[in-house]
């Protein structure tokens, strides 16, 4: 079987290189000499192993249409979907710190907290068990992800993390149920505190971007709030200066959660501006009635700055997003998303 070198080049100019054979993918290609690329489901269906290639001739496997973002352009890939057929040069959205050179950390856990905290959104937090160091540290970054495994092997999902690595090993999820997925339905009606699992990670390239004071403006919606609820705790404990805003929609009331935690980020934050958007909203609604979309394009119009974006949430949301910011004059550089799909 033929292989082709790959190249692979991150945002901040770094070079990874690695073979890759015509019936391999690039992300199982890297694993396979250590290097772990960001990815998440590996079966073309979440995004989050986008890149682009600038040179070299491939087959893009079956994948969904919502992994890419809509205006892409020619070259938009999937790496867990891209087999080569030539030499490949590929240009990554994330900086060489957010691979790893050794096997993702596999730990176990127990559920220390779950609790209902919106319509069909829970609240979960996981207590790490002492490691082979006798050790709980949670480590992470903001925004990352982590990989959650029932007991059996058999039933994985990930999710973004909310809270902030610390020395106690807790993590903590928000996590919108699905209609009949495996997972919603374990914790709707089996888990309970003291239950155990696994948890790998973490993983993922979305997170802060070191771009100077610039402002940073975060769109969510739904459960996209998780990483973005890590990311401006993280500013409010390092007290970071920027300017920062939070764009934070659902569709109705009774779909709102963490507004709590919301107010306690605004005391810590004096900079912060938080809307609150609600698409559709009862009569007795007082709020922002439409999209986080349709507030980010409001906002970007009077803007003197030009912010740095961060996005999350379903791909229409992100597409939506990304089109407004474009037309209204954020550079590309200026713009970082994480696409959510149920699961």
């Amino acid at each position: 079987m033929t292989a082709y070198p790959i190249e692979l080049t991150t945002r901040d100019g770094e070079q990874i290189r690695f073979d890759c054979a015509e019936d391999q993918n690039l992300i199982d290609a890297a694993a396979a000499v250590d290097i772990i690329l960001p990815s998440q489901c590996k079966q073309g269906g979440c995004g989050a192993c986008h890149a682009h290639a600038t040179a070299g001739d491939y087959l893009l496997g079956e994948h969904s249409p919502d992994a890419l973002p809509k205006d892409g352009g020619h070259g938009s890939l999937l790496m867990c979907r891209t087999y080569p057929r030539s030499a490949l040069s590929i240009a990554a959205p994330f900086d060489h710190n957010r691979v790893l050179f050794q096997a993702i950390p596999r730990r176990e856990a127990e559920i220390a907290e779950l609790a209902a905290i919106g319509e069909n959104t829970v609240r979960l937090v996981l207590q790490l068990l002492p490691d082979a160091d006798d050790s709980r540290a949670a480590q992470f970054e903001p925004g990352q992800f982590m990989e959650l495994e029932l007991p059996g092997g058999d039933l994985k999902r990930a999710y973004s993390l909310a809270n902030n690595g610390n020395w106690e090993g807790r993590l903590e999820f928000l996590i919108r149920l699905q209609p009949n997925g495996r997972f919603s339905t374990f914790l709707k009606e089996q888990a309970k505190t003291g239950d155990k699992l696994m948890v790998r990670g973490p993983q993922g390239a979305f997170g802060l971007e070191e771009t100077g004071l610039r402002p940073r403006w975060f769109v969510a919606g739904g459960t996209g709030l998780a990483p973005m609820l890590s990311m401006l705790r993280r500013m409010a404990e390092w007290q970071e200066p920027h300017e920062a805003r939070l764009f934070f929609g659902v569709n109705r009331e009774e779909e709102l959660f963490a507004l709590d935690e919301l107010e306690e980020l605004k005391a810590a934050l004096p900079q912060l501006r938080v809307e609150i958007c609600v698409w559709k909203p009862g009569d007795a609604w007082q709020g922002y009635a439409g999209t986080p979309v349709d507030a980010l394009r409001r906002d970007l119009a009077e803007a003197k700055t030009t912010p740095d974006i961060y996005l999350c949430g379903p791909p229409a949301l992100i597409d939506f997003a990304e089109t407004a910011a474009r037309e209204l004059g954020v550079g590309e550089e200026q713009i970082f998303s994480e696409r959510f799909l149920p699961s």
